[in-house]
């Protein structure tokens, strides 16, 4: 088969079966330019693209297989095993909120924010000393925490 972009002969498992007239690897180097091309467009889509409705429909049906349900408890089994300090924060705050020892803050500690908190454990020995971010916020947390390592 002859690509028409690299004007090249190759074999025809060098070609995707749904666009025999460009080879794989131009079509790579194409995909790649693109996205090169139009960063922050394609970062802003993924960044949404799981809250989509027929996206979100998807996830809570798949859940309720009894492939989801599998998948779902060996991710928590994974989570218990690969951050087991990071789970007992979790559980010691969680229990603490439940027993009245710690009051959630109504609204997110950053100024100007008035979002829903999550309780960020700047640090897992400590599980009770947690700073009440919202979700944006929360994330944030961790991706600046993420840089500086």
């Amino acid at each position: 088969m002859h690509c028409k972009q690299c004007n090249t002969t190759k074999g025809a498992a060098e070609f995707y079966k749904s666009n025999p007239n460009r080879c794989k690897e131009c079509i790579k180097e194409r995909v790649r330019a693109h996205r090169q091309a139009n960063l922050e467009d394609i970062r802003a889509y993924d960044r949404m693209r799981g809250s989509m409705p027929h996206r979100v429909a998807a996830r809570v049906m798949y859940q309720q297989t009894e492939q989801g349900k599998q998948a779902l408890t060996r991710a928590r089994q994974s989570y218990k095993a690969r951050r087991p300090e990071r789970r007992a924060a979790h559980i010691a705050l969680g229990n603490a909120v439940r027993d009245g020892r710690v009051i959630p803050w109504p609204v997110c500690a950053v100024p100007e924010c008035c979002g829903k908190p999550h309780g960020h454990h700047p640090d897992y020995s400590r599980p009770l000393d947690v700073v009440w971010l919202c979700d944006k916020h929360h994330k944030e947390a961790h991706s600046l925490v993420k840089r500086a390592a």
